[in-house]
């Protein structure tokens, strides 16, 4: 049984430039993987992996003077985006078969900048924690201050910031 519970966050202006840079990052790595499996589509050719995204889009991309700016974000953001992507393929391609019921869905499209709601998710591989003064620690972003409107029944498996 899974539990979603919502809070709101108050980061400070060091924290909300953190946070853009995250949102601005998991956009990145999410279009150039959409961008990848189109192009292989285009080329014929089969689609990567997502071992081969990852090396691809995260590691490779980080050790470049183009894309090194990725490194000033959590990894586990990263790949968490890379996981999005691959989960709207593997919906849209579910759709395409017909084993996901609903309504029929499209291709996975670029994410925009102009978008006024975006996310990253960080899952317990990111290392963050709750602190005893209720401040919700995320790696390398710091200690966001968090209303908390109820007392959680468990500790949560992961974090998602919108």
């Amino acid at each position: 049984m899974q539990l979603r519970y919502s809070f709101r966050v108050y980061p400070n202006t060091v924290q909300q430039a953190a946070l853009a840079r995250a949102f601005g990052c998991a956009r990145v790595v999410f279009n150039d993987a959409v961008r990848a499996r189109e192009d292989a589509r285009k080329a014929g050719q089969s689609f990567p992996t997502a071992g081969q995204l990852s090396r691809e889009l995260i590691t490779e991309a980080k050790r470049t003077k183009e894309r090194s700016w990725l490194g000033g974000v959590s990894a586990v953001v990263l790949q968490q985006s890379l996981r999005d992507a691959e989960a709207a393929y593997r919906n849209f391609f579910a759709s395409l078969t017909g084993m996901r019921k609903g309504r029929k869905l499209g291709s996975p499209r670029f994410k925009s900048r102009k978008d006024s709601r975006q996310s990253i998710r960080f899952t317990a591989n990111a290392r963050w924690s709750i602190s005893d003064r209720g401040r919700l620690n995320l790696p390398k972003i710091g200690a966001v201050r968090v209303k908390w409107s109820r007392t959680l029944p468990a500790t949560p498996t992961s974090v998602t910031i919108v």
